[in-house]
This record gives C-alpha cells, structure tokens and sequence, in this order.
C-alpha cells in the first residue's frame, strides 16, 4: 500500500505543482515579456507537454486511489476525508477533460488561423478553469492534511 501512496502523492505534486507555476510564476512573466502571438504560440506548447503529464498522472490518481480505498475494505468503510478527497478528484478530473477536449482544441484552432482576439478568450477561460482546479487541489489537500489529524 505504500508504494500506491507515493505513486498518488507524486503524481498529485506533478498536476497541482504544475498548475500552481503555470498559474503564479508561467502566466505572469510571459504576460509581462511576450506579445500575444508569442505568448499564445508558447502556451499551446506548454499546454502540449503539460497535459501529457496531466493524463498520466490523473490516470495514476484514480488506480492508486481506488486501489488504496479497496484496500481500506471499500469506499463505505474510508473516512470521510478520502470520500472528500475522491470528489473532489473526480471534479478536478472532469474539470480537466474539460479544459482538453472543449477549450484546447479551439485555443489550438485559433492559434493555427492566428487568430489572437479569439485564442487570447479562450486562454482567459482556460486560466480561469485552471486556477479553479489549483484552488481544488489546493482545498483537497488541507483536507487529507487535516482529516488525518482529526
């Protein structure tokens, strides 16, 4: 069991540490020395890369996690913390697939028209999907954190 909570907590630092740069530290700079055909054209490369990192990782989530909660005698016999912890995963998943499938594919067909009006709104919906789910994430942890010390 516990190599399936280092697998989960590694892979929860990849998605949640990867929003919060991308969010706190990508977003800002790149805002502060790139016009916007620049910083759109980086961003759907960085989106490129990160969501591969992203599948991987909520696909670790969910074996690990399920794996862990049957391992436990199933989802009836967990705290209720874990059973914050899974809803909240499965939010920030659908949240996620979201973000993939709807808004990365017409941020990537405004960026292929060069269209930078429309690919710069449809990045300003993906940073707020983004900082909704690194808030999530964020909740998610203080919850485990302090769900186990309660």
């Amino acid at each position: 069991m516990e190599l399936f909570k280092l697998i989960h907590i590694l892979a929860v630092v990849i998605w949640v540490g990867g929003m919060f740069f991308s969010y706190m530290v990508l977003r800002p700079g790149a805002a502060e020395v790139l016009q916007p055909p620049e910083r759109l054209r980086l961003w759907a490369k960085v989106f490129a890369r990160f969501f591969n990192w992203v599948w991987l990782a909520v696909f670790l989530l969910l074996v690990s996690g399920f794996y862990m909660i049957h391992q436990l005698g199933g989802i009836a016999h967990v705290p209720r913390y874990i059973h914050l912890m899974l809803l909240f995963g499965i939010a920030m998943t659908l949240i996620f697939i979201y973000v993939f499938f709807v808004c990365n594919m017409h941020f990537n067909i405004q960026i292929v028209a060069q269209d930078w009006p429309k690919a710069g709104a449809v990045l300003a919906t993906i940073r707020k999907l983004v900082g909704l789910n690194l808030a999530i994430g964020l909740l998610t942890i203080a919850i485990v954190i302090l769900g186990k010390a309660i």
